[in-house]
């Protein structure tokens, strides 16, 4: 099919804000075509699960370049026909924007987001048109900004190469502050949503570190030359999603340092500073290199791949060291973000279940669509691959005798499948193989395509660390260092949150004391032993010494039950890493920043 070198061109402007309602308009140049197809993705890259995006569509028509109006026929949920008739057309649609999350598009007082995959129909067939959006400020917001790493053309105005790329931008549009600095020769935006002063000296500090970490990693040239740390900043959230030259990031307001206050190490700060590691790191490992069934993946429908856990728990392997060895915090503070992650491991019985490759495969439906069963029935591809990917760095330093890390793994990874030639399943066994001579197919089948944990304690014991045990010292334990004293005696089992009158039961873990007594998610637990309990009761009783069973009483369904929970010993749950070679674990950070 011939078509006409003229882009495509869209408009994109906010029709109302109390409605949270873009207006598009899509300029579509003559295809010769009797029909022409538009259709809007079902799901974003970087989040594997359909989302039906169209449903957001709540209006549509078309007319000529005579102005006349046109038929457009939906054909299925995502799907529209234009009767162009061999002609020029426009289409006007109007997308409900409230979904506040990095993945859709939301419009509030203070602005509005988007992805382009929520707001920008594909004319099927011509998808290697250029392609150019307008984006206008509402007229009743002089003072909002537009922001977005597409190549500006001239004021309001953004050009892209093809639709593929269009997609790859995120817009902001609204009230926000904001930071540039420079790593590298690469320029960097640190983005906040609203006026909420923040300290963003200290930020663009620390960011400086970890963006100049990644850039080392990989060497140059950097796939990028202006990046945008876009965060959206709200009462609560959190999540981030990676693109070609930025990221969308969703954060809680007050988790963020305040302009002037003291610089503290918070769980917040870390958290967030991580968060843009791991984004940032997309950019090469997702962005770059990728799954060979994702590149130019078909958005209409699910993509099934088992690498995932290649993808992110590489990354997540790397967020949070990356960190470590900066300087942007302590070695041993890295420690206790790997001991929570154990702990949070650990207490997951469907480990046992699913590997982390079903994990990656089942993400459209399991993953992504957790239930209340998950600690039970599913593994993360997150969790447990950011523990996989630590110890193969750890195994391929001992094999190696020290010369070969999961450094320059990556490094090969980038030089031979980067900008998106795609990897095969088997592309770390083979990779090791080739680039080092180091067979590590058998920890692979056993952690990756099997259900074993990572011998952690044993490989980590050759970088002067050691790995603790202990009982779960309360029900909002989290793990990650070693308690000055077990005061844990008896297990429960259960996830809990705050009710007005006892606690909401959460999760269950199978086989727990919880579970045995026959305790059900949703559940309310109003008292136990016959007295009204909250978390910091419950731990009370669970770490007294006694002789009978608990007696609960639970509300469920309007009804008002009583049970009996065993006395099982509190299970050792509770994580820890230790520093017993200060000058090993040190070298071990060291290696690889090279």
């Amino acid at each position: 099919m011939a078509l006409h070198s003229t882009g495509i061109e869209y408009t994109l402007s906010i029709d109302s804000i109390s409605q949270h309602v873009f207006l598009v308009t899509m300029s579509v140049p003559a295809l010769q075509q009797t029909h022409v197809e538009v259709t809007l993705p079902a799901w974003i890259p970087g989040s594997y699960m359909v989302r039906d995006f169209a449903r957001n569509i709540v209006s549509i028509e078309a007319v000529n370049s005579n102005n006349d109006a046109i038929d457009v026929t939906p054909t299925d949920k995502q799907t529209w026909q234009v009767e162009a008739a061999g002609d020029a057309f426009t289409l006007t649609y109007r997308v409900y924007a409230f979904d506040l999350s990095v993945r859709s598009a939301f419009i509030n007082d203070e602005y509005a987001f988007c992805n382009g995959t929520s707001v920008f129909l594909k004319v099927t067939g011509a998808e290697s048109l250029p392609c150019s959006v307008t984006i206008t400020v509402p007229d009743s917001q002089p003072d909002w900004v537009v922001e977005t790493a597409m190549q500006s053309k001239t004021d309001g105005t953004y050009l892209c190469a093809d639709y593929d790329e269009l997609i790859d931008h995120p817009i902001f549009i609204g009230e926000c502050t904001s930071k540039t600095f420079s790593v590298q020769g690469v320029e960097f935006v640190l983005l906040f949503s609203g006026k909420t002063r923040y300290d963003t000296n200290r930020m663009c500090a620390d960011l400086t570190k970890v963006c100049d970490h990644h850039l080392t990693l990989f060497g140059k040239p950097a796939p990028v030359k202006r990046y945008i740390f876009m965060t959206l900043i709200a009462d609560q959230g959190y999540g981030g999603l990676e693109h070609r030259s930025s990221t969308a990031l969703l954060y809680p307001r007050f988790e963020l340092p305040l302009a002037g206050e003291p610089a503290q190490l918070n769980d917040g700060y870390v958290n967030f500073i991580s968060l843009c590691s791991h984004e940032l790191f997309h950019t090469w490992h997702v962005k770059s290199i990728q799954p060979d069934v994702l590149v130019n993946a078909d958005l209409s429908q699910e993509v099934y791949t088992d690498q995932l856990w290649i993808y992110e728990g590489i990354t997540s392997f790397y967020d949070d060291v990356t960190l470590a060895r900066a300087g942007v915090i302590p070695p041993q503070h890295y420690l206790k973000i790997v001991g929570q992650n154990l702990t949070r491991l650990m207490r997951n019985t469907g480990r046992f279940k699913q590997s982390i490759a079903e994990s990656s495969f089942y993400a459209w439906t399991k993953f992504y669509k957790q239930d209340a069963s998950a600690i039970n029935n599913i593994v993360s591809y997150y969790n447990k691959g950011g523990l996989v990917a630590l110890g193969l760095d750890l195994l391929l330093r001992k094999r190696s005798e020290g010369t070969a890390d999961l450094d320059q793994l990556m490094q090969a990874l980038w030089q031979q499948y980067g900008h998106n030639k795609g990897t095969p399943a088997d592309v770390i066994a083979s990779l090791c193989l080739s680039e080092f001579n180091i067979d590590v197919s058998d920890y692979l089948q056993r952690v990756v395509y099997g259900t074993e944990d990572v011998d952690l304690a044993a490989l980590l014991a050759d970088i002067g660390v050691s790995v603790s045990d202990s009982p779960q010292q309360s029900v909002d334990d989290k793990g990650g260092e070693v308690p000055a004293k077990s005061t844990a005696r008896y297990a429960f089992g259960a996830t809990v949150k705050g009710a007005e009158l006892g606690l909401s039961i959460l999760t269950v873990q199978e086989g727990s004391a919880a579970c045995q007594a026959g305790l059900h998610v949703n559940d309310r637990l109003i008292a136990v032993d016959g007295y009204v309990v909250n978390t910091k009761l419950l731990d009370r009783m669970l770490a007294s010494e006694r002789e009978d069973a608990f007696s609960l009483n639970i509300v469920r369904d309007g009804r008002v039950l009583n049970l009996t929970m065993p006395l099982l010993e509190a299970p050792k749950q509770h994580m820890a890493l230790t520093i017993n070679n200060d000058d090993a674990f040190a070298n071990w950070l060291g290696l690889g920043t090279k």
